[in-house]
Formats: structure tokens, sequence, C-alpha cells
């Protein structure tokens, strides 16, 4: 049966010895973050911090730290959800016919949220304040402490009081800090193409109060449903009781519905916006201040043995990448099924998960033919570009599945070699201007506001790729064909300077960047690099380019200039002060000496 609350979960890992128990003090500022970068990086425990500096409050970091330590959290129901999904049965549909889940060995009555009297809600045992939360902060230039696990809830207007017609995300929550009253306001930062942002706008345009609800801890499925992308009309907390095995229960007070089981809950109204941020996020880097949803705090609930789980995030990988791991493993096998034509999607992680994405497509408009341009690829392209978190995709790579029947999407450098023997610049590269991206990539000329672009590739390998270092100054080879240069030279410069050194068939691929032996020490560099850094109707230039008939395309090498730009938000850098503190903590003696 699923664990009922964040302490129930901590007791059951450290029978399992995956649990490391920490009785120093340690600084929630800086500190306890990057002790958690660390223990993550090593494929280490979760950690206990029971002596948090200025709080109350034990917390719990990396308690989703490996794709093994979230299938023991979920030992019980694992396998079987995952079995679900690859059937292709609708999750959604176990809310109106809870039978068709015993063929898949569930109980689909624990879909059904489950209403309890607020007197059995251990939820409601005791009240704090905002300032009595344990304020983690994770990166030197955040603009305060920041909730990094919580559980957003928020309920359509015209069917309150209904979890079945709930959104419940993961948008982060500052505690603190820039314009917030103290105790009395916090800010609410979700991004674009959310559920939360539906709910608001129906409240703001019925002129209602919009009631939101902030769960942290309690049953960990609430923790990993609200980061789940779900199929239309399966609600998170209905595919949180499936996944924990365990209806959700949940209580009444006043306006508000309140996850009965949580370790903690924030009950508040929305109120305007207020600045909100820096905080340094997925992408590696800052995302900046700006405008965002504020929370009027009505009260502030706790359990008594309550535990704050936290997370970090920050350049991937982190503890956000297992979460993407184990969706992968759990529904992957859905979003293609969707789509018709394509075969297999990747977000990838060391790009900042949004910025790159690459896909495997079939190409059926004419198979009495053999395919040699992309055709139906270009289809399934505006298709991804249209679904769900896909359509925030900046970069969208596809390739055809029958040109290597045996290419793996997750073996990134053989993808792109793939690719890169296929494509033609002159024909397979098609934008999308003055566009939406995501509102974390500091890419595009303002927030929420950039381009896109797709690579499509189909027929047979025509080059050769270079490996050999060429004859240029500032330069370091990447990959096969693929070429990282450093130049102060402006973009269509470097094109003119570029011409009849490389051969585009030898890197069809060039890189321009501030650090050209960082960028090509190892692949995950690269990505990073290439595909944070650029905006791609701005930053792609070539040798030899041209528009034809509105179409732009080039003849030599295609060029991504990469350098950071003025307007790009800065990179997140550690505290050396903080870093030679918890050096003493893994060192010899220190209690983390084993985690390395």
């Amino acid at each position: 049966m699923g664990y009922r609350s964040t302490s129930e979960c901590i007791q059951a890992l450290e029978k399992e010895g995956q649990l490391l128990r920490i009785s120093e003090e340690v600084d929630p500022h800086l500190e306890m973050a990057e002790i958690q970068r660390r223990v993550y990086a090593a494929g280490g425990p979760a950690v206990l911090f029971e002596n948090v500096k200025g709080c109350k409050f034990p917390c719990v970091s990396n308690l989703f730290g490996t794709p093994e330590r979230a299938r023991l959290i979920f030992k019980d129901t694992y396998s079987r959800v995952a079995a679900l999904v690859a059937a292709k049965a609708d999750p959604a549909a176990l809310m109106k016919h809870p039978g068709k889940a015993l063929q898949a060995g569930l109980s689909g009555l624990n879909a059904l949220p489950k209403k309890v009297d607020p007197k059995n809600a251990p939820v409601f045992e005791c009240r704090a304040k905002i300032s009595d939360l344990p304020p983690i902060v994770s990166w030197p230039d955040d603009g305060g402490p920041f909730i990094t696990l919580p559980q957003v809830y928020s309920e359509h207007p015209d069917h309150p009081g209904k979890p079945l017609k709930s959104n419940l995300g993961m948008y982060r929550i500052q505690l603190s800090g820039n314009e917030f009253e103290t105790d009395q306001e916090i800010g609410l930062h979700y991004q674009i193409h959310r559920g939360i942002g539906v709910h608001h706008k129906l409240h703001s345009e019925q002129d209602k109060p919009f009631r939101v609800a902030i769960f942290i801890g309690g049953p960990p499925a609430m923790t990993f449903s609200a980061v789940m992308p779900l199929p239309e009309g399966m609600p998170e907390v209905a595919f949180a009781g499936l996944l924990a095995g365990r209806r959700f229960r949940y209580a009444q007070y006043k306006d508000w519905t309140v996850s009965a089981d949580a370790d903690f809950c924030i009950i508040g109204t929305m109120r305007g916006t207020k600045p909100e941020g820096p905080f340094g996020d997925h992408l590696g880097y800052y995302s900046l201040a700006h405008d965002f949803p504020c929370l009027e705090v009505e009260e502030v609930f706790h359990r008594r043995d309550a535990v704050w789980p936290f997370t970090v995030v920050g350049r991937p990988p982190q503890e956000d990448t297992t979460f993407g791991e184990v969706i992968h493993d759990m529904t992957g096998v859905a979003i293609p099924s969707e789509l018709p034509g394509l075969k297999a999607v990747h977000a990838v992680d060391a790009a900042g998960v949004h910025p790159l994405l690459l896909a495997i497509g079939e190409e059926r408009y004419t198979p009495y033919v053999k395919t040699i341009r992309p055709s139906e690829l270009l289809t399934i392209s505006n298709a991804v570009l249209g679904k769900g978190q896909l359509s925030l995709a900046k970069y969208l790579f596809i390739v055809n599945e029958a040109d290597n029947p045996e290419l793996d999407i997750h073996d990134i450098p053989a993808y792109f070699r793939h690719l890169l023997e296929r494509i033609r610049w002159e024909r397979d590269l098609h934008f999308q201007t003055e566009t939406s991206i995501d509102t974390l990539d500091y890419s595009g000329d303002a927030l929420n506001h950039g381009s896109k672009v797709v690579f499509a590739a189909s027929g047979d390998a025509f080059r050769t790729l270079e490996t050999e270092k060429p004859d240029l100054e500032n330069c370091a080879v990447v990959a096969p064909g693929i070429l990282a240069v450093g130049s102060a030279f402006e973009l269509e410069t470097f094109e003119k300077h570029l011409e009849n050194r490389i051969a585009v068939d030898d890197f069809p691929l060039v890189v321009l960047c501030d650090d050209p032996e960082f960028a090509a020490r190892d692949f995950s560099n690269f990505l990073w690099v290439t595909f944070t850094r650029s905006n791609p109707a701005r930053d792609i230039g070539g040798v030899g380019a041209e528009t034809r008939f509105k179409h732009w395309g080039c003849t030599g090498p295609l060029i991504i200039d990469a350098r950071l730009k003025p307007h790009h938000a800065p990179p997140l850098i550690e505290d050396p002060e903080v870093t030679a503190r918890v050096d003493a903590l893994f060192s010899e003696g220190g209690p983390l000496e084993t985690v390395r």
C-alpha cells in the first residue's frame, strides 16, 4: 500500500539502506542545496536533514534521486500502472468503469478521490506561518527561499470542491523576498501552457476569487503526479490514487480543497502580480525577476510529524532528470501512439529539455517509391509542435525510421551523426518565427517569445563526416561532422570568414561559441551550450545562405551562434565559501564521507 506521508516513506527507505541522516546543523541558505547536488551526482541515497539552522522542521532531499529508488517507492503499483499505459488503456475511463482496471491488476476505485472529515485529516493537526517554513535558497542570486517540490492545486470555477475537475501542477513558489509582505504573500510562478492558467483565466472572466492550495509532501504519488504529462480528462489526483494504491483523501476548509495527508498545506487567493525571482532554473541559468501571480496567504497547516521534501534544479542532470527518466519509462510508449507516424520522441535533458527535441517518424505517403526527401516527417513535425508540452520545443530534429530501423533515439551522438549524414541545409530547415517559447528560455528577444526550427532528414547517407581538426584558428572537434569555433566576428561576417575554409561534407555543423574546448569536452557540454544559447531565427546562419521562395537555406556549413549575449540570463555558479564548508562535510570523518 502507498505511503501516506513523507515520514512513512523515509522510514521505508531507511530499512532498505536508501537513506542518510545528517544530525549536524546545516544552513538552508545554499548549503543544503549544494549537498543535494553532490549527493545526486554521486547516485547517493535520500538525505534527511535533521537539524536545519533556524527552522524546527526536518527536511529531506533526493527522494527520487535514482530510477531504482522511484520504483522502490511505488513498488506495489509501478509495473501495473506502466502496463496500463503500455496497453493504451484510457486511464480516464477507469473513473467511469473501475472494472476495466482489474485487467491490469489495479483497483480502479483508487482513481476516485475520497472526502474525509477534517477531524480525520492529519494536515490540520498544527498551524504555522510562512516564516516558520524551511527557507531553502539554492543559488547565490536567487530572489529568496523557494518551495521546489510543491503540488499546486486549483479547481474549475464551475466545479468547486470537485477534485475530478481539478489541476495539480508543480509550479515554483517564492516564500519571501522582493516586494512580498512577510507571512502574508508568496509568489506563484507558472510557465505558459500550464493547466493552472486555464483555471486562472476562467476565474478572472467570471470575476470569482481564485482559491489555490499548495501541498508539500504527503503521499509521494502526489508529488510525482504533479509533474506527469497525463491524457486530457485524467486529473492528477486520480492518477495519484492509482499510483499510490490508495484513494486521494481530501477535506474541505472554507472554500479550499485540501490534501488530507499532506505534510504541509498553504492556502490562499490570487491577488494581482508582483515581481518573482530570480531563481536558478533547470536550463542552468537564472530565470530573472518578472511579474507573476501573487498569492494572498490565508492559512498554513502541517502534520505533527511533518517533514519538508525539497529538490534542487540547475544545469542538468539534477533530480528532475530522474523524474523525466521515470516518466518516460512509465508513459513514453503512449506519446507516439497519440500521433500517427511518430515512432519515438526524446526531449534532451542535457540541452535543458524544451530547447531540443529528437524524433523518429515514418514516411508512408508514397510506399510504392523510395522516399528521398522529407514529406510526412514535416506533417508529423507540425503535429508534435502542437502537442501539449512538446509544443515548447525550440529545435525539433526528426529522421526517417526506414533509413536505419536500429537507430536508438537515446544514443544522442549516433542520432546526430545519422541526421548530419543525410540533411540538406538548402532544403531541410523549416522555421517558425515570432512565436512562443518556454518561459525559462532567455535566448529569445522577450519573455515567452522567440522562434523554432525543424531539422528533417530522410534518405540515404551521402556524407562521410570528418573527425580530424581542420586548419582553423580557435576550434575543436565535438564529434564527427560537428565543429566548435571561437570568434569575435558577427554572425554574417563569420559566414564569409568560413567560406572555402570548411567543406560542408566534412563539417556540416559549426557552432560559434565562447569556449570551443569546453563545448567539445563532452557531448553534454555541446548540447547545453548550443541549444540553450541560441534563438533559431536570429542565431542560425550558414555559408552560401540564400532565401528562395521565402525558404531559407545554405549550401555550405550551417552555423549556430551559441555565444552568450547581453540579453541572456547569467549561468549558475556556486558560492566558493559555501563550497568550502560543504567540502568538509564530505571529507574523511564528515557525515557525508561515504557519498563520493
